[in-house]
């Protein structure tokens, strides 16, 4: 069988949800799981990837065992290191596989092999540039010391200035007043973040972006400051004029209208999918264990 017709895995999972593929060079199959970020929950990662291989192994009506010994590529949130890739590598099931983090594949995917940079702001965030096929990273340090312009951030924050609007310090706004009804008062948002996981933040992102369509004045500062984060982070990796800009996500579109001018001259559409991507680089290794064979 040619190295692109061998049967490859693909793993992209987030703090939201974790989706497995597997391709034969003709057909796709996918699965989508629930979080899987190896830092906040390894354990819980295992399980979501686990289950979902077993959940597509009988979708394509094999044993599971076919997909452990296909050649896999795991693209994860929260590997921040050799120690926790070493460690994911020890306790998946693959026998030829490469791990890493989930920037990797999503900018595989958004830029296929196309020169640009990347914003992703899904319930993290990371910023990226890809110029003649080497990739320059930053952020994706998570929820406590980085995620800026995440969804759940964005949620983060709203709950926070609603609560100087409650204070005085801030005028409340239609998103204030909304938040505080449906927490029932200040006491209830601080009961929700104290147990809130990032996902749990960032589902209330969609009402920041809604209320800051229209015109909201404390949606409108929050999606400001997410965006001129955006921007700030594009131009440290190397952005110049003509280079593209993709925004990606859940909620990295929202933030074009919020875009320094310049940047927003050269945004692009996204190629394809992070799981594309990341099938595109279970599909790599397959041709370089094949090349070595050879």
């Amino acid at each position: 069988m040619r190295a692109d017709h061998t049967l490859v895995v693909a793993v992209d999972g987030g703090g939201t949800r974790c989706r497995i593929a597997a391709s034969d060079g003709d057909r796709m199959w996918m699965v989508e799981a629930g979080s899987a970020n190896a830092s906040t929950d390894f354990e819980e990662a295992l399980h979501e990837i686990n289950t979902g291989l077993e959940g597509l192994a009988e979708q394509m009506g094999c044993p599971v065992s076919a997909l452990h010994a296909a050649r896999a590529f795991v693209g994860l949130a929260g590997v921040t290191g050799p120690a926790i890739e070493g460690r994911l590598r020890s306790a998946l099931p693959f026998e030829h596989m490469r791990v890493s983090d989930d920037r990797e594949a999503a900018v595989r995917g958004v830029l296929g092999t196309r020169d640009g940079v990347v914003g992703h702001c899904g319930t993290g965030s990371f910023y990226a540039r890809q110029l003649g096929g080497a990739v320059t990273l930053a952020g994706g340090w998570g929820p406590v010391l980085g995620d800026e312009a995440s969804a759940q951030w964005a949620g983060r924050y709203a709950l926070r200035l609603t609560l100087e609007t409650v204070d005085g310090r801030l005028r409340p706004s239609p998103l204030s007043a909304r938040l505080l009804d449906d927490f029932e008062g200040a006491a209830g948002i601080v009961g929700f973040a104290a147990k809130a996981r990032p996902s749990d933040f960032g589902e209330l992102a969609p009402l920041v972006t809604e209320y800051a369509a229209r015109q909201d004045a404390i949606a409108c500062q929050i999606m400001q400051r997410g965006a001129d984060e955006i921007s700030r982070a594009l131009r440290h990796v190397g952005w110049r004029p003509g280079l593209a800009v993709c925004l990606t996500g859940g909620i990295g579109p929202h933030y074009a209208p919020f875009l320094a001018r310049d940047l927003r001259t050269d945004l692009a559409q996204a190629e394809m999918e992070p799981l594309d991507g990341a099938i595109a680089l279970a599909r790599d290794l397959a041709q370089e264990i094949a090349n070595d064979r050879n």
